[in-house]
């Protein structure tokens, strides 16, 4: 089944491709390079962070959060459902979940992170709410790149790729779950910057796999026979939805 998302940011601290993954340990483009390094402290980009964080900490118990705070845990299917057009899950769509599933950036993600060690942002200002448990775990994990952002961008790409009739409203909500990271509070926003290009490398890496590239076939034509038998989602929430991500975090 597709891991929730709480898995998924965990696998992005091991560094090593799991035994299921599409790519090798070596094949992962190497993020040191690829990635450029963290703002340096007191650089407009680090005060910029800095000034972001402290202004999206007005939207805690908006609809916004809200959505930060499903976007901690929830399923990528699940959390596609009205980019999608239609509600599906690992059951009834088993080849797109599978594709997902396989699709790792965590060791991409896992060794930049324990290279710079950049401490997250909440943890400068005591007090300060975010949208999930202010762990020791969390606070361990440092925050540049965002391997939420990373894994949520790299599973958009791929659905955009399964099904390119819906691909705006994908990447679009792909972007919004990389926001999410900076609304929660959990992540600086050059820390999700870089997690959308974190993703968007492993995305480039993968077309070189044949099992990838079988299984993105599979799942295309798994998307389009679904799209006339699936259930839609309800429209109310995908207007909700739509409302509450158009509220701009910086």
């Amino acid at each position: 089944m597709i891991r929730v998302l709480l898995l998924g940011a965990a696998l992005s601290m091991i560094g090593t491709a799991t035994p299921d993954a599409y790519l090798n340990a070596g094949e992962y483009p190497d993020g040191l390079v690829v990635l450029a390094p963290p703002p340096a402290p007191g650089s407009p980009t680090a005060r910029a962070d800095a000034a972001i964080f402290r202004e999206t900490r007005r939207l805690a118990g908006t609809p916004r959060w809200r959505i930060a705070t499903d976007d901690v845990t929830n399923t990528p299917l699940a959390r596609n459902a009205c980019a999608l057009g239609m509600r599906i899950d690992a059951r009834s769509a088993p080849a797109t979940a599978r594709l997902l599933d396989r699709a790792h950036a965590g060791p991409l993600v896992d060794p930049v992170k324990r290279h710079y060690q950049v401490r997250r942002p909440y943890l400068d200002v005591p007090g300060a709410p975010i949208c999930e448990p202010k762990t020791a775990h969390l606070a361990g994990n440092g925050d540049y790149p965002s391997g939420h952002t990373a894994a949520g961008w790299l599973e958009a790409l791929i659905l955009a790729e399964a099904m390119p009739t819906r691909a705006t409203a994908i990447l679009a909500r792909g972007r919004a779950y990389g926001e999410s990271r900076a609304v929660c509070g959990s992540h600086s926003k050059s820390a999700v910057e870089a997690g959308y290009l974190a993703g968007s490398a492993v995305f480039a890496a993968l077309q070189g796999s044949a099992a990838f590239r079988r299984d993105l076939a599979a799942a295309r034509d798994e998307l389009a026979r679904l799209r006339t038998t699936a259930p839609t989602p309800d429209r109310a929430t995908c207007a909700a939805e739509a409302e509450a991500l158009a509220v701009r975090p910086w």
